[in-house]
């Protein structure tokens, strides 16, 4: 399964909010067991549905230490008030990382890919790779959070790297 990266001919639905997941039937599914297969592929711990050319609200996850799980409609509904500094990537822009602040804790509510409901609260690398993959669904990269002089430095340092 490709994944979309800034600067190829995809890059534009990675600015694009992400669709509701209307039936979460055999193609979803189907989707969601790729996206996973792919994780382990790329080497990455977190995936959304528009990083593989999908406009739909769903994510999947395989943080250090826990089980893949799998996000449809998903709703952050608390974050902590504390935020902490960590260092992320991406599998849409390779090779670039970047400090980050996120919120240490959160609740999420969503579906999982056998259509039931759930809740869950989250803390550490999980917290952050959940925060993270929920921006994609809103359009928005983890470079989207840094200041506009870092971010710049960034994208020039990734079109440098790419040949771009």
């Amino acid at each position: 399964m490709d994944v979309v990266t800034i600067g190829s001919n995809e890059e534009e639905i990675l600015y694009k909010q992400a669709a509701t997941v209307a039936d979460i039937d055999e193609r979803i599914v189907r989707l969601t067991q790729e996206m996973i297969d792919s994780l382990v592929v790329h080497k990455g711990i977190g995936l959304a549905g528009p990083q593989v050319n999908e406009q739909l609200r769903l994510f999947v996850t395989h943080a250090q230490g826990d089980i893949p799980r799998v996000f449809i409609n998903p709703e952050i509904i608390m974050t902590s008030n504390d935020l902490v500094p960590y260092e992320e990537g991406c599998l849409s822009v390779p090779g670039i990382y970047a400090d980050v602040m996120r919120p240490e804790e959160i609740q999420i509510q969503a579906w999982n890919e056998k259509g039931k409901p759930f809740t869950l609260d989250a803390t550490g690398i999980l917290a952050r790779v959940i925060q993270h993959e929920y921006d994609h669904l809103r359009g928005k990269l983890f470079i989207d959070r840094l200041n506009e002089k870092k971010r710049e430095r960034l994208l020039k340092q990734y079109a440098r790297k790419n040949g771009q």
